[in-house]
C-alpha cells in the first residue's frame, strides 16, 4: 500500500484578521455609501478569524485586469509551491532527485509552462520527472490528488510521488461584484499551499515510518449538479458559482456513499478514528456532521483550520491531514481514517487511510 511520508502546509505570506479583509471587500465590492450589514453578517458567519493572502491588501486595487491577476498567481504559486515541496521532502528525508512524479493542482490560476514545470529547475528535480498538472477539480483536488498518487504507486511500488496543491483564492475575488456568491467567497476563501510526499510499498524513507497508508479510494460524481459550484470564466477572470443548496446535496448523498465505501472494506462509521474533512465552510461541515451522525468534536480539526486560515480549496484537506498527524490526538496506530473532500461537478472523493 502507498504510505504518506510527509505533509507540509504553507500559508500565503500576508496574514490578516477577518475584519480587515471585510473592510477591503467593502471598499472594493460595495457602491459608495451602501449598507454593509449583509456583508458584515456573511463575513462574521463564516467562522473565520484570520486568513492569509498572496499580496498585501492594498495591492489588490492595482490589479486592473485578468492578465495582471494571473501574473500575480504564477509568481505566488511558484514561490509557495517551492516552499511546500521542499518542506515536505525535507520532512520525508528525501531529496528532490528522489521524486518520480509531481502532480500539481490548482483552480485559481493558469500557466503554460505549468507551475510544476517551473519548479523542476528551481527545486532541482530530475529532468525526467513525470509531471501531471490538473485544473478544474477545485476543492476536491486535495483528496483526489492523494487518490491518484496511490493509483500511480500501486503500479510503481518502488517510486516516490509528490502532490502539490496551491490556491490563491484572493486573486479571484471580483471587485465591484456585490452578488451573494462573491460576498460569501470573499468571506471564506484564503491563500495557501500544501505538498504530500507518498511512497510505494517497496520504498522506505526516514519520514515514512509512522505515516498513514492509503488503502483505497472512491470517486462520486452527482448528475445534474454542474451549476452548484465552480467558475464562470469572464473578461475579469474567475467569477464564482456557489449555489446555496450545496449543503443539502451533502446531506442527501454523503451517508450512502461513505457507508457503501466502508462496507466494501469490512468497516462502518464507528470504526473510523479520524475524519479528515475539507474545511469547506461552517454550513458544509455541519452538513457532513449531520449526514454521518458524527459525535461532537469529530470535525474539530477541520473547524480549527477554517478559523485559522479559511477555506484553502484543494489545499484545505491537506492542511487538515497535516494537523491531524501533528496533533496530540493522533489516531491510534492500525485504525482506519477517512479523508474526504467535495468540489465542482458536484463531486466527492473518499480516501480510506490506515494510521
Amino acid at each position: 500500500m502507498t504510505r504518506i511520508a510527509a505533509v507540509h502546509g504553507v500559508p500565503a505570506p500576508h496574514r490578516h484578521a477577518q475584519s480587515d479583509i471585510t473592510d477591503m471587500v467593502a471598499r472594493s465590492c460595495l457602491p459608495a455609501g451602501a449598507d454593509r450589514r449583509v456583508l458584515d453578517r456573511l463575513h462574521a458567519g463564516a467562522q473565520v478569524r484570520t486568513r492569509h493572502t498572496a499580496l498585501p491588501l492594498d495591492r489588490y486595487e492595482e490589479l486592473r485586469d485578468f492578465g495582471a491577476v494571473n501574473d500575480a498567481f504564477i509568481a505566488g504559486a511558484v514561490d509557495l509551491g517551492a516552499q511546500a515541496v521542499a518542506g515536505a521532502l525535507r520532512e520525508a528525508g528525501l531529496s528532490p532527485r528522489d521524486v518520480d512524479l509531481l502532480l500539481f493542482t490548482s483552480v485559481t490560476g493558469i500557466a503554460a509552462p505549468s507551475v510544476d514545470a517551473r519548479l523542476v529547475g528551481r527545486l532541482g528535480l530530475r529532468p525526467d520527472v513525470r509531471r501531471l498538472p490538473v485544473f478544474g477539480l477545485g476543492c476536491v483536488a486535495g483528496a483526489a490528488g492523494v487518490a491518484r498518487l496511490h493509483d500511480c504507486l500501486h503500479g510503481w511500488p518502488d517510486r516516490v510521488a509528490v502532490l502539490l496543491a496551491v490556491e490563491l483564492c484572493s486573486l479571484t475575488f471580483q471587485r465591484t461584484d456585490a452578488s451573494a456568491a462573491n460576498l460569501i467567497a470573499t468571506a471564506l476563501f484564503g491563500d495557501g499551499a500544501a505538498a504530500v510526499v507518498a511512497c510505494g510499498a517497496r520504498r522506505r524513507t526516514a519520514g515514512a515510518a509512522d505515516g498513514p497508508t492509503v488503502v483505497a479510494s472512491r470517486s462520486r460524481l452527482y448528475p445534474d449538479t454542474e451549476r452548484l459550484l465552480g467558475w464562470d470564466i469572464t473578461g475579469s477572470g474567475f467569477r464564482v458559482v456557489l449555489d446555496p443548496s450545496v449543503p443539502d446535496v451533502v446531506r442527501k448523498n454523503l451517508a450512502d456513499d461513505v457507508d457503501g465505501f466502508l462496507s466494501d472494506h469490512g468497516l462502518d462509521r464507528r470504526d473510523v478514528t479520524a475524519w479528515v474533512t475539507h474545511a469547506g465552510g461552517p454550513k458544509v461541515l455541519d452538513a457532513v456532521a449531520e449526514a454521518l451522525e458524527l459525535p461532537d468534536g469529530a470535525l474539530d480539526v477541520s473547524r480549527r483550520s477554517l478559523a485559522e486560515v479559511g477555506n484553502l480549496s484543494s489545499a484545505s484537506v491537506l492542511h487538515v491531514l497535516r494537523d491531524t498527524l501533528a496533533s496530540g490526538r493522533r489516531p491510534p496506530a492500525g485504525t482506519p481514517g477517512l479523508l474526504l473532500a467535495m468540489g465542482p461537478g458536484f463531486c466527492t472523493e473518499l480516501v480510506l487511510l490506515r494510521w
